[in-house]
């Protein structure tokens, strides 16, 4: 397989794009930038012009070959191959370009780490899932991600600032953290949602407790969600 179909890549083009998504995350020389998905490197050396540090991790080892020739005289400057997931370096501000099958993944990981600001560029249609305030409409996703962030659109892009060109248009996503969210709080409420037609009291007795409530998750908000999610997993 392609590889660039493999991690569905596509690649931002823009460079007034890419400073504005620099610009956007005040960066200071105090700062450590963390970027999942170097790609083609757009966005690094102006995270470097500005950071105390940056470490930008891509998982296709020919882009991350490519990324060490091409910036290897940056003195700030730390590029790693492999899933920035699953790396754990100490950092205060996140930025990253993902592919937007990783979008969830991103949001669920962030949750779970310390930091001060975070830019991303996601699919538009799953930012407005984030930041829906429709009780009906909304997902797993959404109750973590507002419990967890302050969460604003700064710029939407169109698909036509991206090589290969995708088949919708994005935004870029300013993130700030009111609260780090346990691993144990997000799988529950994610399991509250698999159960999201059935009664609130009926929802808690699969999980082994009892509560009285003939009410669904479309009809409670998101802070007595993340209530019932602590209650459940002890939190």
């Amino acid at each position: 397989m392609n590889k660039q179909k493999k991690y569905g890549q596509n690649f931002l083009t823009s460079t007034s794009i890419a400073k504005f998504i620099v610009d956007a995350a005040e960066i200071t020389k105090t700062d450590v930038v963390y970027e999942i998905g170097t790609g083609k490197g757009i966005l690094v050396p102006l995270l470097c012009k500005h950071a105390k540090h940056v470490i930008t991790t891509e998982i296709d080892k020919k882009l991350h070959d490519d990324a060490t020739l091409n910036f290897s005289k940056l003195p700030n400057l730390i590029i790693k191959n492999g899933d920035g997931f699953k790396n754990e370096p100490e950092f205060n501000i996140f930025v990253s370009n993902l592919p937007y099958s990783k979008s969830r993944v991103a949001i669920q990981w962030l949750l779970q780490k310390k930091f001060s600001r975070a830019i991303i560029m996601v699919q538009r249609d799953f930012a407005e899932k984030l930041l829906t305030d429709s009780m009906k409409d909304r997902r797993a996703i959404s109750v973590l991600s507002q419990y967890g962030f302050d969460m604003k659109i700064m710029k939407k892009v169109k698909n036509t600032n991206f090589s290969p060109r995708p088949k919708v248009d994005s935004v870029i996503l300013q993130i700030t953290q009111n609260y780090m969210v346990a691993k144990g709080l997000i799988e529950t409420v994610n399991k509250l949602f698999s159960y999201r037609r059935k009664t609130i009291q009926n929802i808690a007795k699969n999980f082994g407790i009892t509560i009285k409530s003939d009410s669904r998750l479309e009809d409670i908000d998101n802070n007595e969600i993340i209530k019932l999610a602590k209650k459940i997993s002890r939190i």
